[in-house]
């Protein structure tokens, strides 16, 4: 049979970075294996589910490009077949209802934990042979329990962790649905791996004890359980727990930080699982290579800097054109247009052996799209003094003069005029710098001149001479 994964978050809150790492994760899997991902909201818990966290969500998994083979499935739309399965299951004996009220458990567990036991459920309500139940108490809305079987043990292979094993008589009787009639987390999660033929089952380690309880079920069904791999945490650099200081963010914030989805995903996959010593993957390679034997049982540590690196060699490596379309999304949320200025790809091609994040980068194009809105003062003070503005001056008419605007050419141009007028190229450069870019800081001056392009050149030399005697004369 070929595999089936699934990622099934919770939306009580945004698509955080563990929650990413999961998901491709079973991505992975499915596709190395040559089957098919699904993503399903588990979204049963009604009071703490929002739409927003479901579209946040969606919109995160679609930027990592992990897209479900399948139509996204919700829970709350398939109530009816866990209502179907809960009569087959009482109908068969393999559940029951329980009329405790919450003041009888309550009282009850305060016993057990006063004997210094462990608060479970008794099995007041639960069927026994020989055993006469009350009559159920009027007014009293029952729930269903999960007749879990009281001998042997389960024995859970974890593909990551190894065998574990849990004995029968350590589980008590699960409620698999409410007094309201609505089914719990672990009774829908088994009815819909059951449906949905999911073969394996990566998640996060802390559902490493719901795991004995939701194969019990499968098998009182009759259904073959799937294999099943817990990831464990993801800790902050220093070994603490993962939190914003640490990374611990939503993924749509990561974009927001300048990151490229493959190069999040790069990061990601290297938390707990390697191949041999190599840092950097494509998606066909993560792939082909990734094997769940060879993810680390122990903790992994999220080290923000590691991240930044990946997402750097991404920027200096990969098809401009593929980053044309983040650095596209970056300029338009700082209001800028595109057109509005050079290619795209040029700039990429130009800014990013010097830009670790594509914000960094947008922020250091910004002149390229978009009017002056003034000049470093520190920058201004040291290059527009009177030299300055003697280069300044003799560059304008330099650069005017010339016939071809391309990079080869400028270069030229500004080298012959600092050799013209022996000066070294910093007491060129670095005026001219300030006046086009407004700082001292930019790619390498003759790509800056190609990509500003003649007429900005021009007018914003013509700027900056205007200026700096201004502020000299007043």
């Amino acid at each position: 049979m070929s595999a089936v994964t699934r990622f099934a978050p919770s939306p009580t809150g945004f698509l955080h970075i563990g929650g990413a790492r999961t998901a491709l994760f079973s991505y992975l899997v499915a596709k190395n294996l040559g089957g098919k991902f699904l993503l399903r909201i588990e979204d049963t818990d009604r009071e703490r589910s929002t739409q927003e966290a479901v579209d946040a969500i969606f919109e995160g998994m679609e930027w990592l490009g992990l897209k479900s083979d399948f139509d996204s499935v919700y829970q709350t739309q398939r109530f009816d077949r866990y209502k179907e399965v809960i009569a087959q299951m009482l109908a068969a004996g393999t559940a029951y209802y329980c009329y405790a009220t919450r003041e009888e458990l309550d009282a009850m567990r305060a016993e057990q934990m006063a004997r210094k036991e462990k608060p479970r459920y008794d099995g007041r309500w639960r069927p026994e042979a020989g055993k006469t139940l009350p009559e159920p108490p009027a007014g009293v809305p029952p729930v269903v329990r999960f007749r879990n079987p009281v001998e042997g043990e389960v024995v859970l292979d974890d593909l990551i962790k190894g065998p574990i094993v849990f004995a029968n008589t350590e589980l008590d009787d699960l409620i698999i649905a409410r007094a309201d009639g609505v089914p719990t987390y672990n009774f829908c999660v088994v009815v819909d791996d059951w449906d949905m033929g999911i073969t394996h089952v990566i998640r996060g380690d802390d559902h490493v004890n719901n795991t004995p309880r939701q194969i019990n079920i499968l098998k009182a069904l009759g259904a073959e359980p799937p294999a099943y791999a817990h990831v464990s945490m993801i800790l902050g650099a220093d070994g603490a727990k993962l939190s914003k200081r640490h990374g611990a963010l939503g993924v749509m914030e990561y974009r927001a930080m300048g990151f490229l989805p493959e190069a999040l995903l790069n990061y990601l996959v290297r938390l707990g699982w390697s191949h041999g010593d190599q840092e950097l993957f494509t998606r066909q390679e993560m792939i082909e290579k990734f094997d769940l034997s060879k993810v680390s049982s122990s903790a992994a540590r999220f080290d923000m800097e590691k991240a930044y690196w990946v997402n750097h060699q991404y920027l200096k490596s990969v098809d401009p054109e593929v980053v044309v379309p983040e650095f596209e999304w970056h300029l338009r949320r700082m209001g800028l247009d595109p057109a509005n200025g050079p290619s795209l790809v040029d700039v990429i091609l130009s800014q990013r052996e010097r830009c670790r994040t594509l914000l960094e980068m947008a922020e250091k194009s910004h002149f390229l799209y978009a009017d002056l809105s003034g000049y470093n003062e520190k920058d201004a003070a040291k290059h527009f003094n009177a030299d300055g503005l003697h280069a300044l001056a003799g560059l304008y008419k330099t650069l005017k003069a010339l016939e071809t605007w391309d990079a080869p050419t400028l270069h030229a141009a500004v080298n012959g005029f600092a050799e013209a007028e022996k000066l070294g190229l910093g007491k060129v450069a670095q005026p001219l710098r300030v006046a086009i870019v407004g700082m001292a800081v930019s790619p390498p001056i003759d790509q800056t001149l190609a990509l500003l392009g003649r007429e900005r050149t021009l007018a914003r030399l013509d700027a900056a001479v205007a200026w700096a005697r201004s502020r000299a004369s007043a």
